[in-house]
C-alpha cells in the first residue's frame, strides 16, 4: 500500500533524528521508502518557548496494514527518545501516518486520513512536493488547493534528503 508519513523534530539533532527515523522505517518488514519531500524549517505549533521544527513527508510502500504500521512507528519514536508529556510539546521525533492509500479509518489507535493534516501548512507543503494533485479522501480537494488556503509564513524549505539505500 502506498502511504504518506509526516516526520518532525524540534529537539537535539533535528536532522539526525529525521534521518535515523527514515533509516529505521526503511527496515520495517515489507516496507520501502520511495520518495522524500524537502525538509522544511517551521514555526512550532503549541506551547510557547519551543524551538523551530524540521518537518518533511515520506512516501512509502508497505505490506503492513495501517493498524500494524502505526504501533511500529510509535516504537521508532520511543526508541529515538520521544516522550509524550504534553500535547504539541517539543519532541525528538514525531511520526504521523497521514494517508494509507485512500483508506478512511477511525479507531482507538488511528484516524485516517490524519484528522488535522488539512489545517497544517507544515504538513501540506511537503506533501504537495510529492503529490500536489492528490485528492484528500474525505474533503475531495487536492492537497495543493487545501494548502492555498493556509498561512505558509514560517514554513520554509531548508534542504533535500535522499531515500536511504540499504
Amino acid at each position: 500500500m502506498l502511504c504518506y508519513l509526516a516526520l518532525g523534530s524540534n529537539l537535539g539533532d533535528r536532522a539526525g533524528y529525521l534521518l535515523e527515523a527514515l533509516a529505521r522505517i526503511s527496515l520495517l518488514p515489507g516496507t520501502r521508502l520511495t520518495r522524500l519531500s524537502p525538509v522544511y524549517e517551521t514555526r512550532p505549533v503549541g506551547p510557547a518557548g519551543q524551538g523551530p521544527y524540521l518537518n518533511m513527508v515520506a512516501e512509502l510502500e508497505t505490506g503492513l496494514g495501517a493498524e500494524e504500521l502505526m504501533p511500529r512507528l510509535l516504537e521508532i519514536e520511543g526508541s529515538l527518545g520521544r516522550i509524550r508529556e504534553k500535547r504539541w510539546g517539543p519532541r525528538t521525533i514525531d511520526l504521523d501516518l497521514l494517508l494509507y492509500g485512500d483508506t478512511v479509518l477511525k479507531s482507538e489507535l488511528l484516524n485516517l486520513p490524519h484528522p488535522e493534516m488539512h489545517q497544517r501548512a507544515f504538513v501540506l507543503a511537503p506533501l504537495c512536493d510529492l503529490v500536489p494533485k492528490g485528492v484528500h479522501p474525505l474533503l475531495n480537494e487536492t492537497y495543493d488547493e487545501l494548502l492555498q488556503r493556509l498561512d505558509r509564513s514560517g514554513v520554509a524549505p531548508l534542504f533535500t534528503a535522499s531515500v536511504p539505500r540499504g
